[in-house]
């Protein structure tokens, strides 16, 4: 039964950095469990731009970065992918002039400023009492930031990369490594008719988990990672063995987005940086289909083999969530609240060795979550490689 009596509080959520299936449901377990428990909530819109630009004036039109939520908004949304809140990469301490909101041109115009001063002053002018964020590490970072200056913040972990340090799980992932593993299945009849290389770019800036998993599922015969340098001739050796021995003649590597070839660095798309710094990659799937298809003749008497180059990009992060990605956020939301009722702050919710439990919320900036090489990656065979599977949690390499 909802609490009409009084109420006990204003919470407040939102949604940082890419979109992912799994943020809705996460949205809607926050605002039911809130809700009937006496508390009011306020969805801060397109991350954390809603409070950079949020005007402190009653009269103001501030529609687009804040809204009260209710069962029936958080209903509708909960079953489907992406975020209603809408997202940005919004960095409130590194704010570049040119985007500085115009009302507040006067008082920030550094070339960088930082405007966590004006985000505190407009969670207290929404009577906000508790903070909770629904991000990766770069989202997050500026959430342990809130948190060091008074912010009471509980936070959830996102991202398909499932690269958040101090959680086994992220909101995303599953769907993700689903949609891989589905693609890549469907994309194996054409590799097939046309007994080609079959080259698909997955996301991964830092961390190759979702290369990993779906290769270990038996999706792809070999995988490269941001974790390991490969070396283009020995993936061109083992992809042109592979392909050897399918009787339909062909073979599948993943390539992580933030692969590197040995001796090599990053692939970016370009020069342009976002607010945390990261820029745009894209291009080593190209790179390495281009290469593969110039090295096979030497590993396969002297006839040149053809690539079919796929970047999946943003096929695995649309849609609905998968079941994982519908019960976990349930979970997660509750979690917060449980917090929240109990009044602690400054936690990240996780998924340890299988059980939901809380850490504390620097453990997002204090390390960084990528594969462990030595223990679950073979870099002669440029592909997963366990001994047991026995007391392993679900993901099997996503533990710390």
């Amino acid at each position: 039964m909802v609490n009409i009596n009084t109420k006990k509080g204003v919470i407040a959520i939102l949604t940082g950095g890419g979109d992912v299936p799994g943020l809705n449901p996460a949205i809607r377990a926050v605002t039911i469990r809130a809700i009937r428990e006496g508390y009011e909530v306020v969805g801060i819109r397109r991350g954390w731009a809603g409070l950079v630009e949020l005007t402190r004036d009653p009269q103001a039109d501030n529609s687009d970065n804040y809204q009260v939520l209710t069962e029936e908004v958080v209903n509708k949304a909960g079953r489907t992918g992406g975020t209603f809140l809408h997202s940005s990469r919004t960095r409130p301490s590194h704010v570049v002039k040119s985007d500085v909101p115009d009302f507040l041109k006067d008082t920030y115009n550094a070339e960088v400023n930082d405007l966590t001063p004006e985000v505190i002053k407009n969670l207290d002018y929404l009577g906000v009492d508790y903070l909770i964020p629904i991000g990766g590490d770069d989202t997050l970072s500026y959430g342990v930031r809130l948190y060091k200056e008074g912010v009471r913040v509980v936070a959830i972990p996102k991202t398909m990369d499932n690269d958040v340090p101090g959680t086994d799980y992220c909101i995303g992932f599953s769907t993700c490594v689903t949609r891989t593993i589905m693609l890549t299945n469907s994309l194996r009849t054409s590799a097939g008719s046309h007994e080609r290389f079959l080259v698909l770019e997955v996301f991964g800036r830092y961390a190759g988990f979702t290369a990993m998993l779906p290769t270990m599922a038996g999706a792809a015969n070999r995988c490269v990672i941001p974790e390991y340098k490969f070396n283009i001739e020995s993936l061109t050796e083992l992809l042109v063995s592979d392909r050897h021995h399918n009787p339909s003649r062909y073979s599948v590597v993943l390539v992580s987005e933030g692969a590197m070839f040995e001796g090599g660095e990053m692939i970016f798309k370009d020069a342009a940086r976002d607010a945390y710094g990261h820029a745009k990659l894209g291009g080593i799937g190209d790179l390495v289909s281009v290469k593969l298809k110039e090295l096979s003749p030497r590993y396969n008497n002297g006839k040149s083999i053809d690539v079919i180059n796929q970047n999946l990009g943003y096929l695995v992060r649309g849609g609905d969530p998968d079941s994982i990605d519908s019960i976990v956020p349930m979970a997660y939301g509750n979690l917060a609240l449980d917090l929240v009722l109990k009044k602690v702050h400054g936690r990240l919710v996780v998924l340890k060795n299988g059980r939901y439990d809380n850490m504390p919320i620097d453990v997002v900036t204090s390390t960084k979550k990528t594969v462990n090489v030595e223990q679950h990656y073979n870099t002669q065979r440029l592909r997963p490689h366990y001994k047991s599977f026995e007391m392993k949690p679900l993901f099997i390499m996503t533990s710390e």
